[in-house]
């Protein structure tokens, strides 16, 4: 999303925790993910940047990086490439605190004082980074009001899902939580309907009604909805298929129903 500012940080600014444990640091490489990373306020130790990189948006990158006091240091390109493990760096590459997850009772009081029914995106087992990160993009453009991930058998935010993210995972927040079902049950008591999507699905996903306060879940990529989270959801949807492959890619699925949300809390 371009031309965000600071402000543009709705959704995450004072609902993130760093996780105990963690690396003290982490990586953050791209140009989109990078600026992203500097209008949203987040502290950065140190920009690399490769000799010679010009052009495009580092000059937008270098000036804030400068106007908020941040360490700039030209290194060979070679050793970003090394520094990068063969992702594609684009000339730059920030040194960041941890990824700070955000709480699901501050997102869920956050969500309240908006005009808007609340919307989550719950991921039951998405393993591989560049879904999340497709994901994540997708909830930051939708508004979304928090996007919870299980802390077991799933992707957690790192510089791949950054990357993937092009920088939305700065604005959106990620909420990590043990038990997957009782967060359902959390956003149930809270007045929320729980949506699954499934190739199994009940009914046609326009069918579902999405204008009130929803939480949707994505299954994982070859697994779907574990049995637990299908059974605690209010209805489990399908998305049709017209060719001959059955499903869609986790982050495509999640796309196809917040648009849906949209469209329909956007209808007169």
């Amino acid at each position: 999303m371009k031309g965000r500012e600071k402000g543009a940080a709705r959704n995450a600014g004072g609902f993130r925790r760093q996780v105990q444990g963690e690396s003290q640091s982490r990586r953050v490489v791209g140009r989109q993910p990078v600026l992203e990373l500097l209008r949203a306020g987040r502290p950065v130790n140190r920009l690399f940047i490769a000799e010679g990189a010009e052009g495009g948006s580092m000059a937008e990158i270098t000036a804030r990086a400068k106007e908020a006091g941040i360490v700039i240091t030209r290194v060979p390109r070679n050793r970003l490439d090394e520094w990068a493990s063969g992702m594609n760096h684009q000339g730059v590459m920030a040194d960041v605190a941890p990824f700070a997850y955000a709480d699901l009772d501050e997102c869920l009081r956050a969500a309240e004082l908006h005009r808007r029914p609340g919307l989550f995106v719950l991921l039951d087992g998405i393993e591989d980074p560049h879904n999340l990160g497709s994901i994540l993009r997708t909830a930051e453009a939708c508004a979304v009001d928090g996007v919870v991930v299980p802390k077991r058998r799933a992707a957690a935010v790192n510089e791949t899902v950054v990357k993937a993210s092009a920088g939305a995972a700065e604005f959106v927040p990620v909420i990590r939580v043990g038990n997957l079902g009782q967060t359902i049950l959390t956003l149930k008591r809270s007045g929320y309907r729980v949506i699954g999507a499934d190739t199994e699905g009940d009914c046609d996903f326009t069918d579902a009604d999405y204008r009130g306060p929803t939480a949707l879940v994505i299954g994982g990529e070859g697994k779907g909805l574990g049995r637990l989270v299908r059974e605690r959801c209010d209805e489990v949807v399908h998305i049709p298929m017209a060719g001959r492959v059955n499903s869609l890619n986790a982050g495509v699925a999640a796309g196809v129903l917040l648009y849906e949300a949209i469209r329909q809390r956007s209808a007169p």
